[in-house]
Parts: C-alpha cells; sequence; structure tokens
C-alpha cells in the first residue's frame, strides 16, 4: 500500500480530474446525438475504468522513460523513481496493470473501441519521446488527452463522426496550450541539455504567444460545437465561462514573473474541464 501511494503520487491521480469529464462530455454528446439516449450505467463504468488506466499507464511510462532526465534537472530530481523510491520494476508492473485495465475495458465496451486501441496505445508511449527530437512535443501531448473524448464517443456509441473531430481539436490545443505555459519552467535546463520544447527553441515570450493561439484554436472549436450540435444557450454560457478562465490563465504568467505558473496549470485547468462537463450535461437535460 505504501508503494501504490508513491506511485499514485508519482503520476499524480488526482489529475484524472483534467481529461476524465472530456471523456464522459464525448461520451454523453455523442450517445444522443447518434442514438439519442444518455449511456448507460455500465457504460459510464468502462468508461471512467478505461480512461483510469489509459492516464495511469501514460503518466507512469512518461515518468519510467524521463527518468534519467528527470534525475538531472534540479526541478524534478526528487520524484519517485530518481529518488529511489521507485524501482523501474515496480513501475512497469504497475504500467502492465493499468494496461490491462484499459484493454480489458475497451473489450466490455464495443469491437470499435478494441480496433481503435493501438492507435490509442502508440500516442500513450511515444508522446514521452518527442521531447528528444522535436518542439511540437506539446501538440502531440494535446493529441494524446484528445483521445479521451474520442474515447468516451466510441464506447457510448460504437461510431466516430466529424463532430467527435471538432471535440478532439479544441481538447487537444487546449492541452498543448497549457504545456506550453507548464514548459517556461525548464526552458533554460531543456535548451541546455538539447531537449526539445516551444519555450527551450522558441524563448518564453514567443512560447506564451504560442500557447495563446493554441488556446484561441481551442475555444474557437468549442464555439462552434455550438453550431454543429443539439447543444444550446446554456452550453454556449459555459464556454464563455471557459473563455474567460483562459484569459485569466494567460494574465497569471508573464515573461517576467513564472512564479504562478503551477496556478495557472493545476487549478485552472481542473476548473475548465468540470465546467465544460457540467455546463454541457445542464445543456441537455434542460
Amino acid at each position: 500500500m505504501k508503494k501504490l501511494r508513491i506511485i499514485l503520487e508519482m503520476i499524480k491521480f488526482e489529475h484524472t480530474v483534467f481529461a476524465l469529464p472530456f471523456a464522459f462530455l464525448g461520451a454523453v454528446l455523442g450517445s444522443l446525438l447518434i442514438h439519442d439516449v444518455w449511456p448507460t450505467l455500465s457504460q459510464w463504468i468502462w468508461i471512467t475504468l478505461a480512461m483510469v488506466g489509459a492516464r495511469s499507464a501514460a503518466m507512469s511510462l512518461n515518468r519510467l522513460i524521463d527518468a534519467k532526465i528527470d534525475a538531472a534537472n534540479p526541478r524534478t530530481e526528487e520524484r519517485a523513481i530518481p529518488a529511489g523510491l521507485l524501482s523501474k520494476v515496480e513501475t512497469v508492473a504497475f504500467i502492465i496493470g493499468s494496461f490491462t485495465v484499459l484493454i480489458f475495458s475497451a473489450y466490455q465496451l464495443n469491437m470499435l473501441a478494441v480496433y481503435l486501441l493501438p492507435i490509442a496505445v502508440f500516442f500513450l508511449v511515444f508522446y514521452s519521446y518527442t521531447k528528444r527530437f522535436t518542439w511540437l512535443c506539446h501538440v502531440f501531448l494535446g493529441m494524446t488527452i484528445g483521445i479521451a473524448p474520442l474515447g468516451g464517443w466510441v464506447g457510448a456509441t460504437g461510431t466516430l463522426t466529424w463532430e467527435a473531430f471538432v471535440l478532439f481539436v479544441a481538447v487537444a490545443l487546449w492541452t498543448a496550450g497549457f504545456d506550453v505555459i507548464y514548459a517556461t519552467q525548464d526552458a533554460d535546463y531543456d535548451k541546455d541539455v538539447k531537449l526539445y520544447s516551444i519555450p527551450s527553441y522558441f524563448g518564453i515570450v514567443k512560447a506564451l504567444r504560442f500557447a495563446k493561439v493554441f488556446h484561441i484554436i481551442s475555444f474557437t472549436a468549442m464555439i462552434l460545437l455550438f453550431f454543429i450540435t443539439p447543444l444550446g444557450w446554456i452550453f454556449l454560457f459555459g464556454i464563455m465561462i471557459v473563455g474567460a478562465i483562459m484569459v485569466y490563465e494567460h494574465s497569471l504568467v508573464s515573461p517576467n514573473d513564472l512564479s504562478k505558473v503551477n496556478v495557472a496549470f493545476f487549478t485552472m485547468n481542473g476548473i475548465i474541464s468540470m465546467v465544460m462537463l457540467a455546463f454541457t450535461i445542464g445543456d441537455l437535460l434542460l
């Protein structure tokens, strides 16, 4: 149990709140749009377990793959693996268990979810390597998180439509934007050790501009959902709140003051995902 607590702390298990609401959003929106029914209790349960398994595997893999990098970075040297609190064998065992939960859950949903599993697993593994060769690593992370609403959509409907990909773009670029902001903390270190990121490659000033552009496109995709789905004015009001939070998020950081990056990254983004889910369900109910 002590090791499990260390693992859950290492992967920041509580931050599953970032992606899980989007999986639920995809499930609800897809189910009502395609079948005009709400997801069943069984679908809610298996989508939740699939998401928990996917994120746990991805984060554990990221910590395992980046163990040497984390050990050399003063900001991350106290993480569980470089600090010796967890062995690589223990981490691999947890990864195998997490992927098992993901695969089993997909089989309980439908065969399209099973057929698409290799694509999801590829991104869950691949994104951790992208910082070694491209500054587009933030976009790859965004695409990986963007699979959450697609997974929810597929899990509840057994289909994929173009509306689902609009939701994918919204989530992917929202994630990429806040990951760029978070990466400003390591801009100098990444540049010194030749790791790629937008802040290390373009500088912090331009990086924050990239983040703004990503969030503008994300917000636009959210607005587009209002026009192409049955979602109404309650949803639109929620998106206006999300937009205001994004603006506030960017006001917290500047090239000369990055002290509030963690507030922008963790608190604001947890709120954004919950607001989108709450106002989507509220709109569809009312």
